[in-house]
């Protein structure tokens, strides 16, 4: 397997989603990544065509209060949704007959204040591991910002290293191209709506699967702007990983490109039905491998 396809499967499970890791490092691979505090606001490549931004219901608990809806029917920041500061998951990829080809870390490292906005401030971190590190070293860093009452992204980074080869990326979103974004930040447009992939992690096990079967949105990977397609396909499905066994409600999503379908990634999430609603699995079969990505540890 080639080290790009490796980097591939590494991305596409560490955001979780991966609506758009693949896609990205494939990009990478005809052409260079722009860095961060390149001058003028960033036009992503590629924007979905016009369609509906859907705003399903979100899970709340019983002891919080929910708030009034906030502008454009989104829904206003609730403490009950079953985010948790401080969470920590923990999770390995195997690819095709390799297993463990890289460890893969989720957390939610806490909620403050960020440009005004109540935010949660995501990361995750994919290292390979040996004996594929030895020939292809990925030590690569996400952190997303994104709104508490809708996962929509205020910020997205991307801290890369590959191979020796370090690339830093830092874009400030933005739907109307009127907030200027400080030095060594890109000012990027996007859809309003618009998801980066930890927060449309977040947003999936948030959703309320009881009441909405199905869901489409905005995702921006970094490099390009896609429309993500999420069906609920079933409510009881059995699956067992190195964190235990488990009753899970089965995402099936689909990728759109211009209002085209992708038709070389197929993606599956498997969403505990637990209180936490803990991502457990994430099964991907792309055009060179099949990757499983388990969940080994939760706290």
């Amino acid at each position: 397997m080639s080290g790009r396809a490796i980097a591939g499967v590494a991305v596409l499970a560490v955001l979780g989603c991966a609506a758009g890791g693949y896609y990205w490092i494939k990009e990478r691979g005809e052409g260079p990544a722009r860095a961060a505090g390149a001058p003028g606001m960033r036009e992503p490549a590629v924007e979905p065509g016009p369609s509906s931004i859907e705003t399903p219901p979100v899970v709340h608990s019983n002891s919080a209060p929910s708030a009034a809806a906030g502008k454009h029917g989104e829904p206003a920041a609730d403490p009950g949704l079953p985010l948790r500061g401080g969470e920590v998951l923990e999770y390995s990829a195997n690819v095709a007959n390799l297993s463990n080809v890289a460890n893969l870390t989720v957390q939610v490292a806490e909620r403050n204040d960020f440009l005004g906005k109540s935010a949660w401030h995501l990361q995750a971190f994919a290292h390979t591991e040996n004996p594929l590190r030895m020939v292809f070293t990925l030590d690569d860093q996400f952190d997303s910002y994104s709104d508490a009452a809708s996962m929509t992204s205020l910020q997205y980074e991307m801290h890369l290293d590959e191979r020796g080869q370090k690339v830093t990326s830092v874009q400030r979103m933005t739907t109307t191209g009127k907030e200027p974004a400080p030095p060594n930040v890109t000012e990027t447009r996007v859809l309003p709506g618009t998801r980066d992939p930890l927060g449309m992690l977040q947003f999936l096990r948030n959703v309320d699967w009881s009441k909405t079967t199905e869901l489409k949105c905005p995702v921006y990977d970094g490099r390009k702007l896609y429309e993500v397609r999420a069906r609920l396909t079933s409510v009881a499905e059995a699956v067992s990983v190195p964190a235990g066994s488990y009753k899970t409600s089965k995402i099936e999503m689909r990728v759109f490109e211009n209002g085209q379908e992708m038709k070389d990634a197929q993606l599956t999430m498997y969403i505990a039905n637990n209180v936490a609603h803990t991502p457990v699995l994430l099964e991907a079969v792309l055009p060179f491998a099949t990757a499983r990505v388990e969940l080994t540890k939760a706290k």
